[in-house]
């Protein structure tokens, strides 16, 4: 333990920006707590304490600091490297389980006693799950009151906060200051660029990112399967609609090299933090690119692509079960032939958005969010525009998650859910793959059944066998091994290796 601190330490005294978000440095002789890339003067090693989340440095009872502004960085990527309760937990309170189901409904989820995840996470994390939650509400209440001007009360329900007052008391604890004074600092940082509410409504963010940040490549990915009327990329911005827990939504997020421009359109303003929370896992924005180049570029397989196109993304989803469906009708087809049908379904059992409540919607030419899964459960498979076997697949999928059956959310069960998914009828194992991959980030999955992926491995002389699997190599990180496999330029047979 003291040589890790020893190595955080070093890693603070270096202003070393890949550990943001990684963990954070609490300064005993100021009470502030900091990233580690803050530029102000290093403290001295007996006046440090080091904290896996802001949650810990908070119940620590130390502040956020103003200049550096730790809660901003992006998020751990441990988090979703570990498939183990604490992971889960943490993704769980990420997508606001706290605050919809309370800590009962969090435990429940994970199938232990609140004492016991109570217990787990504070001796993982430093903090309880209320205090993470309350940590993560801080974060997005910020971010709301000093880039948007959207009036304080309702920046206080859009954050997740049961009432104004509870939102005014954790705005102290964390940033000793009340919601008008950060609005108001952020304004005298920023004189020119006053933060106003779009007319239509729009809510527009910043989301960060660690680079390097391979965007355009993202953008490839996801402009090749685009579903007519809800999403489309166009003049380097991705735009769909969203289902959310209290009504649909729009985004619009243009990638730069450090960071995402976020424009969202929501029904209902409680449904902020949910929107943005899945627009990162979209865009895989919690990763950590350094660390995986470092070990995917470890050799000669993948060395070239690694330094041709540094900070590669694996593309998640918005929508677990939205995912899986499409992943199902795409079997067996050609992209754009997926895409006409997926389109069809849309137009016949989505939800249509009215033009006139939904301005940035009917600027990007969105027409309707993805059908509810009661509504594909209902479904005839012969009416599907598909072969009635995979028709049938399609409304399995759909009528498990409607029962509850199915979790196809970030923070279910990776190996539980593989299996789930592989006792459905028409589902094969590169199936069940492609969806852990993009549903729940799990960063480990190689797609070695891929065929494309398949032939490949065979040309680097990396096949897996049964008793040896030099893929290993990658570990934890061969779902970007298997992106840049995808991306690799197809060399004639006489220049392959045997």
């Amino acid at each position: 333990m003291k040589l890790d601190e020893d190595r955080r330490y070093r890693a603070v005294n270096s202003k070393d920006a890949r550990f943001d978000g990684v963990f954070y440095t609490a300064v005993t002789s100021t009470g502030i707590y900091c990233r580690p890339s803050c530029p102000a003067r290093t403290p001295k090693r007996e006046n440090v304490r080091f904290y896996a989340t802001a949650a810990a440095a908070h119940d620590a009872g130390f502040r956020a600091c103003r200049r550096c502004r730790p809660d901003a960085a992006p998020g751990s990527p441990e988090w979703d490297v570990r498939a183990d309760t604490v992971g889960r937990a943490m993704r769980l309170i990420r997508d606001g389980v706290v605050e919809s189901d309370g800590v009962p409904g969090l435990a429940e989820r994970l199938g232990y006693s609140t004492r016991h995840v109570h217990r787990l996470l504070t001796d993982e994390v430093g903090a309880g799950p209320l205090a993470i939650a309350r940590s993560n509400r801080a974060h997005h209440a910020r971010i709301l009151l000093e880039t948007t001007g959207l009036p304080v009360t309702d920046v206080a329900f859009a954050s997740g906060f049961a009432s104004v007052r509870q939102f005014n008391d954790t705005l102290r604890t964390v940033y000793d200051s009340t919601p008008s004074g950060l609005r108001a600092a952020s304004r005298r940082r920023s004189p020119r660029s006053r933060p106003t509410a779009a007319p239509s409504g729009a809510i527009t963010l910043r989301l960060a990112v660690r680079k390097p940040f391979a965007y355009d490549g993202l953008l490839r990915f996801l402009a090749a399967r685009t579903v007519p009327g809800v999403e489309v990329v166009r003049d380097g911005t991705y735009a769909r609609t969203l289902r959310l827990p209290h009504g649909e939504g729009v985004v619009a997020l243009t990638p730069a090299p450090d960071h995402v421009a976020c424009v969202l359109e929501l029904s209902d303003l409680r449904d902020t933090m949910a929107a943005v929370n899945r627009c990162r896992a979209l865009l895989d924005l919690d990763a950590d690119p350094v660390a995986i180049d470092e070990v995917l570029g470890d050799g000669p397989a993948l060395s070239t692509a690694v330094s041709t196109t540094p900070g590669v993304r694996v593309p998640g989803h918005v929508d677990g079960y939205e995912l899986a469906v499409r992943a199902v009708v795409g079997q067996q087809v050609s992209v754009a032939g997926a895409r006409t049908t997926l389109g069809r379904i849309v137009r016949e059992r989505g939800a249509a958005l009215v033009p006139e409540l939904h301005p940035l919607a009917a600027a990007y030419a969105l027409s309707h969010v993805f059908p509810e899964p009661e509504a594909l459960a209902a479904a005839d498979p012969a009416g599907l525009g598909m072969p009635r076997s995979r028709g049938a697949t399609v409304v399995g999928v759909a009528d498990s998650v409607a029962v509850g059956k199915l979790d196809l959310t970030p923070s279910a069960d990776r190996e539980a859910l593989r299996e789930e998914l592989l006792r459905l009828r028409g589902i094969g194992p590169w199936t069940a793959d492609y969806v852990l991959m993009r549903a729940t980030r799990d960063p480990d999955v190689l797609l070695a059944t891929d065929l494309v992926i398949g032939r490949r491995l065979q040309a680097l002389g990396l096949t897996p066998s049964r008793t040896t699997d030099p893929t290993l190599r990658w570990s934890p990180w061969r779902s970007y091994a298997a992106m840049h496999l995808w991306n690799l330029p197809d060399r004639p047979a006489s220049e392959r290796q045997p």
